[in-house]
């Protein structure tokens, strides 16, 4: 390995050690440790040192063909330090402000999406709601009126048959009207006697449902 590979895989290994450190800080920020289980931990930490040493060996394969001395890992530990001491503060802070503009930006969206596309797709459908009940609203109440001045007309007609019916009930006979008269009596008697029993025999059945 000549001096010059020597040198540029020094510098490599110092920025993958620099590299090391602020992919650290982003994980870090994006994991969110305490709220996240442990084995979910253990395979996004596994995962994440698998893709990190692919990435190292990768770019030693690219700068001198794969070789591994001891001053690389040095190189690589120097790095990490020099990011640490030097540019995690502003790296953190840049990170935090790209995050925040991010999240302005992506609710910036959601406000413009919201104004443009569902705010008139939900006025167009209250809209539709609304001119659907007055529709319906209307046509019941021109229904409603047409039944009242049909019914007043039926009642008018039915005046006179009204009339001629109490007049010829008042010629029957009394003994035939009392007759009658207790008959209807009898049948409505009858007749709520049926829906009591029919009550009672529901009542038991939704009993024996229930056991």
């Amino acid at each position: 390995m000549t001096l010059t590979t020597q040198f540029y895989t020094m510098l490599a290994m110092v920025g993958m050690g620099g590299w090391i450190g602020v992919a650290l800080d982003t994980y870090g920020r994006f994991l969110k440790r305490p709220l996240r289980a442990r084995w979910v931990i253990f395979i996004n930490d596994f995962m994440f040192w698998v893709v990190q040493g692919l990435i190292l060996f990768y770019l030693l394969l690219l700068v001198n063909e794969g070789e591994l001395r001891i001053y690389i890992f040095l190189a690589v530990l120097c790095g990490y330090a020099a990011y640490q001491s030097l540019l995690k503060g502003i790296y953190i802070r840049v990170l935090e402000r790209l995050i925040q503009t991010s999240l302005s930006i992506y609710r910036f969206m959601l406000k413009v999406c919201h104004i443009l596309f569902v705010k008139p797709i939900v006025g167009l459908v209250q809209l539709i709601i609304v001119v659907i009940l007055g529709t319906l609203n209307f046509l019941w109440r021109i229904t409603k009126w047409a039944f009242q001045i049909l019914y007043s007309l039926v009642k008018i007609l039915l005046a006179p048959v009204r009339v001629l019916v109490r007049i010829l009930w008042k010629l029957v006979p009394f003994t035939i009207r009392n007759f009658l008269t207790k008959n209807i009596v009898r049948l409505a008697g009858f007749s709520k006697k049926i829906k009591n029993i029919a009550s009672k025999i529901k009542a038991w059945w939704l009993r024996i449902k229930k056991k």
